[in-house]
């Protein structure tokens, strides 16, 4: 099954719902980071939420940034999307370890203590900017503890990654459940008692459920209505030229004291990894052609 997201509406547009399958874009992410397994799991559920985050954004230029600060081994995690399902993320230290609890990986122990930040960057003078303290450390839990304190959004949120036993992902998805503010109380009543039947975004995965069938287990007797499909991908643009202004940052001095240590650099991206090499001669050409 390839990768995909799907949008969708119950109860006459009382609820509106997103689902997505995410086992490449999570398996990609782990190959180019060389994720542990509590790392890849982490970072799988936070690129999960935002494919479907970034698809309930109106505007192609719209921008999505999710971000983890926190005081566990994993350090942090940064997740950027757009509403085309192109998705890119890391963890601050890839190679985080923790013990498992229950037989399960233990993404609460890994990230602790710590803020959600939620960045829309639409277009305006300035970004909009919502956060939360993390209220439990799953990251499902905190992103439905988010859209309810910060954008006051009654929500359902669940998030699964399911490793092989050679760390390499064998399933990846979630879906997010959100009751519009006409929402009847027959409606809610039974959304709740449909999540309940639910224990585990995982074991639906594991079943083999696609998106469409999740979201028909959990609002196929509220009248589900599948609007439309989404491709989503782990994608990054980063290239030489836009690395490039992150060496122009360092300033002259520092550019220079490269230039004087005699070597070619190598600057790679945070999102994907990539490495690119700059050349001293290519460091002179930054200095000549930039102003710092």
């Amino acid at each position: 099954m390839s990768d995909y997201i799907v949008r969708a509406t119950a109860a006459d547009s009382q609820i509106r719902a997103f689902a997505a399958y995410t086992k490449e874009v999570t398996e990609e992410a782990r190959r180019r980071h060389n994720t542990s397994p509590v790392a890849t799991v982490a970072l799988g559920q936070l690129m999960t939420a935002g494919t479907m985050m970034g698809a309930m954004m109106k505007n192609d230029n719209d921008i999505l940034t999710l971000q983890i600060r926190c005081d566990g081994p994993l350090g942090g995690i940064t997740v950027t999307t757009d509403n085309q399902g192109n998705v890119k993320g890391y963890v601050f230290n890839p190679d985080a370890v923790t013990e498992s609890k229950n037989g399960k990986i233990n993404v609460a122990d890994a990230l602790d203590l710590g803020i959600l930040n939620v960045i829309k960057d639409m277009g305006l003078k300035e970004p909009y900017v919502g956060q939360t303290i993390l209220e439990t450390s799953e990251i499902a839990q905190d992103l439905t503890y988010y859209y309810m304190n910060s954008e006051q959004i009654p929500s359902s949120v669940g998030l699964g990654v399911l490793m092989e036993k050679d760390n390499t992902v064998k399933c990846a998805g979630g879906f997010i459940i959100q009751l519009m503010p006409y929402a009847e109380d027959k409606v809610i009543d039974q959304l709740e008692e449909n999540l309940k039947s639910v224990t585990s975004v995982v074991d639906l995965l594991e079943e083999g459920l696609t998106p469409e069938q999740i979201l028909e287990k959990l609002l196929g007797n509220l009248g589900l209505e599948i609007t439309d499909t989404l491709p989503t991908q782990f994608y990054c643009n980063c290239s030489k030229e836009r690395v490039e202004k992150a060496v122009v940052s360092l300033g002259r001095d520092e550019i220079q004291a490269m230039i004087d240590d005699g070597e070619d650099i190598e600057v790679k991206c945070h999102f994907c990894n990539s490495a690119y090499k700059y050349t001293l001669d290519e460091l002179k050409d930054i200095i000549e052609r930039s102003d710092v």
